[in-house]
Order: structure tokens, then C-alpha cells, then sequence
């Protein structure tokens, strides 16, 4: 599966991760405009129910194309911190294991959210502000936990990168460049990407 991403041209991760949720937004809002000009007089009877269903279909659309874009975005940083991790030198070896704890962390945290916000709107009133003040308690600890585990993702995934890239043991001033490349993805996937594609072309008789 990694050879997937490994293999993938930049401009074809970029359609999935940023053109899909883009025009999957704007079709969204463009639904819910719609409905909501319906002259009065159309609406009268159910107006505002039929403003609201619509509103909560096109939020869980919303929500199924997060989950396909938070799948797709942690498969490529898992690609580029695992995937690579088979061309680093013997003596650059890097140990995996606090990585994949951390993260696991916030894709379980972002899967929480999204079937969390899904049920939630799924009840009745009183329901609704009892399980939003239990999310919401959970939520602020777990969040600003999730978002150093993802930043420690970055730095993983772009120390490896670098490291199969000098074929040397490398300090954080070597791949600081990387790293913000890949936090700021929906434009470190032009630069990021061809080098990975390039350092699976010259390894790659070397893939199982």
C-alpha cells in the first residue's frame, strides 16, 4: 500500500487531498444557498425543515469527504515515514515505534470527531447539548495533544525523507525545509512529492 503513495505524481495527490474537499465545499454551499432562496411561498408549510434537512445531509457529506481526505493525507505521511524507512543507511537507522504510537493518535482522534459529529446531529435537543458538552470536554485535552502528534509526524516523516536523501544521519536544520513542506501540504506536495517518486525510481529494485 505504501507503493501506492510512493508512486503517486504530485499532481494526483493534490486533486485527492485539496481539489476533491474544495469542490465538494463549494458544491455543499452552493446546495444550501439554493435551498435557502426558495421563494417563501414555496416553503411555507415545511420551509424551514426542508432548510434543515438539507443542511444536515450536506454536513454529513461534508464529514464522509473529511474521512476520505483524513485517510488519504495520514496514508502519505505514513508512506513517506515508513515507506522511505527501508532505504535509510544502516548507520542513519531510525526506531519507529514512538512514530506509529503518536501517529495512531490523532487518526483515532479524527476518526472520534467525525462519527462524533455525525450522531450528534442525529438526536434530539436535549441530547444534542448533553453529548456536545461531553465532546467538548474531551475535545480541548485531546485536541492540543493530537496537534503535537501530528507536528511530531511531520518531523518524523521529513527526517526520513532527508535522511534516505543524503544517505546520512541528519540534524533538524537539514530538513526544516521538509518539514514545513509537509505542514503546509497543499503546496509541499509539488516540491515533496517528485523527490519521493524520485527516490523510489533509483530504489526501487529494492521494493517487495
Amino acid at each position: 500500500m505504501t507503493n501506492i503513495f510512493l508512486k503517486a505524481k504530485h499532481w494526483q495527490l493534490f486533486l485527492l487531498m485539496v481539489g476533491v474537499p474544495l469542490v465538494s465545499q463549494i458544491y455543499i454551499y452552493a446546495r444550501i444557498w439554493l435551498v435557502e432562496s426558495v421563494p417563501s411561498t414555496e416553503m411555507e408549510n415545511n420551509g424551514f425543515t426542508q432548510v434543515l434537512d438539507e443542511k444536515f445531509i450536506q454536513f454529513e457529506w461534508f464529514l464522509i469527504v473529511m474521512l476520505c481526505f483524513g485517510l488519504l493525507f495520514f496514508g502519505w505521511l505514513w508512506a513517506l515515514a515508513i515507506g522511505l524507512q527501508k532505504w535509510v543507511p544502516v548507520e542513519a537507522k531510525m526506531k519507529t515505534t514512538r512514530f506509529k504510537i503518536f501517529f495512531f493518535i490523532p487518526l483515532v482522534y479524527f476518526l472520534f470527531m467525525v462519527t462524533s459529529m455525525s450522531s450528534l446531529f442525529s438526536v434530539d435537543a436535549e441530547s444534542f447539548f448533553l453529548n456536545l458538552g461531553i465532546i467538548v470536554a474531551i475535545i480541548v485535552p485531546l485536541h492540543l495533544f493530537s496537534m503535537f502528534c501530528i507536528l511530531h509526524t511531520f518531523y518524523f516523516a521529513a527526517k526520513t525523507l532527508k535522511t534516505v536523501e543524503l544517505k546520512r544521519k541528519v540534524g533538524f536544520g537539514d530538513f526544516i525545509g521538509e518539514f514545513f513542506l509537509l505542514w503546509f501540504y497543499f503546496i509541499g506536495i509539488w516540491i515533496i512529492q517528485p523527490k519521493v517518486n524520485r527516490l523510489y525510481a533509483e530504489n526501487k529494485t529494492d521494493v517487495s
